[in-house]
């Protein structure tokens, strides 16, 4: 009776083991970083600036690229540069969109691109962050924070492909990258916020 009752321990112990092995086979394997291109037909970036106090000016630059490393289960970012053209910044009136772009502002004859250079990243929550990194205006770089909303990944409606949606805010002072015009009097705002939306696809 014993050699019985041992013999189907062992068997039982044995189809343990081959359930637990094909299972550990069958598990997908964990997820790795992953290279992402910033759509530019899906990247939009505002900005929001307040005009004598009166009401905020709502502007856009139009064409912007950017690419970054993901890591979905480690929840990891790296490699996150941004590139904007100065010249593309759009508020819907010709004529401060020419002021914008000169000297006083954003001098784009000598300084044609804003750029953005990730330097570390931090999960907050399931699906929020906070991403640092060097902004460059005028030539001037300095440290920012952006508060980011993972939104989704998954697969791309369009072009058979894999997609990730981010959304991303913060506030800059123009001032500290010497954009100074109309600050002390007032009329122009040194607080800028930026709004950030797009979609970047798997490479």
């Amino acid at each position: 009776m014993h050699s019985v009752i041992a013999r189907t321990r062992r068997a039982a112990n044995g189809a343990a083991m081959a359930v637990a092995l094909a299972a550990i086979g069958a598990a997908p394997a964990a997820a790795a970083p992953e290279a992402y291109e910033i759509d530019p037909a899906h990247l939009s970036i505002g900005f929001l600036v307040h005009h004598i106090g009166y009401a905020d000016t709502l502007g856009m630059f139009l064409e912007g690229a950017g690419r970054f490393t993901f890591d979905a289960e480690a929840r990891t970012l790296s490699d996150l540069t941004v590139t904007i053209r100065a010249d593309s910044v759009f508020t819907n009136h010709e004529r401060r969109d020419g002021h914008l772009r000169g000297g006083d502002f954003l001098d784009v004859e000598t300084h044609p691109e804003i750029t953005f250079v990730g330097t570390g990243a931090e999960p907050t929550g399931e699906r929020t962050g906070r991403v640092t990194g060097d902004l460059t205006i005028l030539g001037v770089t300095q440290p920012v924070t952006l508060d980011v909303t993972w939104n989704k990944s998954g697969p791309y409606p369009f072009g058979n492909s894999y997609a990730i949606g981010i959304s991303a805010r913060t506030v800059v002072q123009r001032s500290a990258f010497g954009m100074t015009y109309a600050v002390d009097n007032g009329w122009v705002g040194d607080e800028v916020a930026v709004i950030i939306e797009l979609e970047a696809i798997r490479q």
